[in-house]
């Protein structure tokens, strides 16, 4: 995935969305804390400034002058008490000061516009009998007040004395709160970029070069492309956790309700399946049964810089596979049997032509007789026995086959098959057919395959005998699975899909088929009469695969 000039032109790679989100976020950060330093600086403001507001009143209102000259005072005459408020004020710093008698009235004050009227009421909050300091608006300006209350030398309240200064402008704060502000903003600006560039980098080396825009991109097309393979593929984490799950996957196993990132002990399936994709080595080649599918599945590990990050399996439905092989196996064998046949008709027919050349038209007549009752009672024993008219062809064609190997085909005297449905005749046909080949496969020259079959209304038991020698120690088990024999072969295709192929179609039926050694091996095979339902990926209940 590669991006044109265009697009890295118009789109900002990850280093400068990191840089430019990082200087929003110090902008952020330099915004709360010079607010938080100029909250601060006022509140220093207000408590220092506001006691010495409190003392220059204080001061102004002991005054010997004040206290002597205020009780008698005219607003507007005479010089005592204004120059001494301009020296108090003056040296206290004060923006605003005022003297006012016992009934309100301001006698002096360093704002002339005020002598002769009321306090305003921005300065006449509190008690006029005691001290009082805070903040007021007087024309839109913000002070800081303080008042105190002057005394006569018999204790009377004979006025009061007020002082003001008033609140520092945003300039000034910030001013102020410059020297604060400048050396950690600094300091965080250089760290934050600085981080914000090894940061980049570090992500750069971990999506190995790539812009969001090319990860997702490429995201987007390796889900596109897992989803579209045929075959299943389901990926499991170092947690047993599943974390692919393709839609052929997810046919296959019947699994529509599991969700990405489901543990794998927590799904309900075969204890095969989640044996076989919550593995760790590799398998190849392993048949899993699901439903009436046979799948094929091939596990191998994800590493990552040497460490394993979990599995992957691979599943194929090799179902229609194989019923394509048996269809193809059953025409192979009808045309060698229809070869032996044509061969054994041909020796029959060259020794009526002799004896008939030789003028012994009675002898030629008794062989032709005898031939017809050997075959017809070939013909009456099977369809006696077995009513199902294409597995009555069958056993008569096997039968034949099996002359032609020097080995009899008996069917069992007791042996009944009543009529069966078109599906069943078929199940039975390829399951009698694979056991007879496979009996007579193991039997040796002058052996004997035994066969039966019955019919219990509910189901139907295929038992297939040889005299051949047996399992040769291998596990039961190990004998259905797909590719396993124990002949040599030179067959490029291989052996072993018989067997696996007769256990598959009985479990799809909800049925079973087993093998013992006696004299040989025995093979039981159980299908049940009744349908099986519609083609499902779960397993029959009762008969993991």
């Amino acid at each position: 995935m590669h991006r044109t000039a265009d697009q890295q032109r118009r789109r900002p790679t990850l280093a400068g969305q990191l840089l430019a989100l990082q200087i929003l976020v110090l902008l952020g950060v330099l915004v709360g804390v010079l607010y938080l330093v100029l909250g601060q600086s006022l509140r220093s403001f207000e408590e220092q400034e506001g006691r010495r507001v409190l003392a220059a009143a204080e001061t102004l209102a002991a005054t010997p002058m004040v206290r002597s000259s205020l009780p008698t005072a005219t607003a507007g005459a005479g010089t005592v008490l204004p120059s001494t408020l301009e020296s108090v004020r003056s040296i206290s710093g004060l923006t605003e000061g005022a003297l006012m008698d016992a009934a309100g009235t301001v006698v002096a004050a360093t704002d002339t516009s005020l002598v002769g009227h009321p306090l305003p009421a921005a300065f006449a909050a509190g008690e006029a009998a005691s001290a009082w300091s805070g903040a007021g608006t007087v024309d839109g300006r913000k002070l800081l007040i303080a008042r105190a209350p002057v005394l006569a030398e018999d204790g009377r309240l004979v006025g009061t004395a007020l002082a003001s200064i008033a609140y520092p402008g945003w300039g000034e704060r910030l001013a102020d709160a410059a020297p604060d502000l400048i050396v950690p903003a600094l300091v965080t600006g250089a760290v934050g970029l600085g981080g914000s560039w090894l940061l980049s980098r570090r992500l750069k080396r971990q999506t190995l070069g790539m812009e969001p825009e090319e990860i997702a991109a490429l995201v987007e097309h390796r889900e596109a492309l897992l989803h579209g393979v045929k075959e299943g593929v389901v990926a499991v984490d170092a947690d047993g956790r599943v974390s692919v799950l393709t839609d052929a996957a997810r046919e296959l196993l019947g699994w529509d309700e599991v969700r990405v990132g489901q543990r794998l002990r927590a799904i309900d399936a075969p204890a095969d399946v989640l044996a076989t994709l919550g593995g760790t080595s590799p398998v190849v080649e392993v048949p899993l049964t699901v439903g009436d599918r046979l799948l094929v599945a091939n596990r191998g590990p994800i590493d990552s810089h040497g460490r394993r990050l979990g599995t992957v399996t691979t599943l194929r439905d090799r179902t229609e596979l194989l019923v394509l092989r048996d269809a193809l196996d059953v025409t192979t064998t009808t045309t060698d049997l229809l070869r032996a046949q044509t061969h054994e008709f041909a020796n029959q027919l060259h020794a009526v032509a002799g004896l008939i050349q030789l003028g012994d038209g009675a002898e030629a007549l008794r062989y032709v007789d005898a031939v017809s009752r050997e075959r017809s009672h070939l013909v009456d024993a099977v369809t006696g026995r077995v009513l199902d008219p294409p597995l009555a062809a069958l056993l008569v064609a096997k039968a034949s086959a099996a002359a032609e190997r020097h080995v009899r085909l008996v069917i069992d005297e007791d042996a009944a098959l009543g009529r069966v449905g078109a599906r069943l005749s078929h199940d039975l046909i390829s399951v009698v057919g694979n056991l007879i080949d496979n009996a007579l496969d193991a039997s040796p020259a002058g052996g004997e395959v035994m066969l039966d079959l019955q019919d219990d209304g509910e189901a139907v038991t295929v038992t297939v005998a040889d005299n051949g020698p047996g399992l040769r120690g291998v596990d039961p088990e190990r004998i259905f699975a797909r590719g396993f024999s124990t002949k040599d072969t030179t067959n490029p295709a291989g052996r072993g899909f018989g067997l696996a192929l007769v256990r598959h179609i009985a479990r799809r039926r909800g049925g079973d088929v087993r093998v013992e050694e006696e004299s040989g091996a025995i093979f039981t095979a159980v299908l049940p009469r009744a349908e099986p339902p519609a083609a499902t990926s779960r397993p029959t209940e009762g008969h993991p695969a």
